[in-house]
């Protein structure tokens, strides 16, 4: 599977064999690639947990539910939107669903265009989610390759202190923390104090980013 067919990949998991076959044919119909499981044990096992696409999930099944499933996606924080779908009304659940990530909870039936409509949506929250996903383990990556004492001039620059006062902080000198912060902007792939900042206020701002909160 492409890229291109990997952004439009939904997960159909519903333990209604009728359900999935009827979603399946209207989703690809609309030029979705598709995969169906019959219950949450078999997602797991075999879905698609690279974190492409959505999942349209039903609440209630045999063995791990719609919500015990929802809530392991949220823990292993996988970019992948999830829509629920359910034949039971229940305001009180789809609000907390919705407040912990959920893009929407659909009752059945539901007509195509709310469903085809929703999908998008989820489609393009999963792509940004992807985007950030992406950009964090690259930011982490190059972290990953500082010494200890570059971590040092990284944070003390980062939080404003000039070379003078880090040379002082760390009790080397100026010519030596010169060499350090040349040494951190290379490995960051940073030109600029600013664009160094900038990405280090991201990255903190994202590792307490609630799941499937975008702003």
């Amino acid at each position: 599977m492409n890229g291109t067919e990997k952004e439009r990949l939904v997960h159909v998991v519903d333990d209604d064999e009728a359900m999935r076959d009827s979603l399946q044919w209207l989703l690809e119909g609309s030029g979705h690639h598709v995969r169906t499981y019959a219950d949450a044990a078999s997602f797991l096992a075999t879905g698609g947990l690279s974190g492409s696409g959505c999942v349209l999930l039903d609440v209630r099944m045999p063995g791990m539910s719609g919500l015990e499933l929802f809530e392991e996606l949220r823990r292993r924080e996988l970019p992948l939107p999830v829509i629920f779908i359910t034949g039971h009304g229940d305001i009180p659940m789809a609000v907390r669903m919705l407040r912990k990530g959920a893009v929407d909870f659909l009752e059945k039936p539901f007509s195509d265009a709310q469903l085809l409509d929703r999908i998008e949506e989820a489609l393009d929250r999963s792509r940004t989610w992807c985007e950030r996903q992406r950009r964090r383990q690259e930011i982490e990556r190059r972290l990953a390759s500082l010494s200890q004492r570059e971590r040092e001039v990284l944070t003390l620059i980062v939080a404003g202190r000039l070379n003078k006062q880090v040379a002082d902080d760390l009790g080397i000198s100026i010519k030596t923390v010169e060499v350090y912060r040349a040494r951190v902007m290379e490995k960051m792939a940073c030109d600029s104090l600013a664009e160094l900042v900038q990405a280090m206020t991201w990255w903190e701002e994202e590792r307490v980013r609630p799941w499937g909160q975008l702003e």
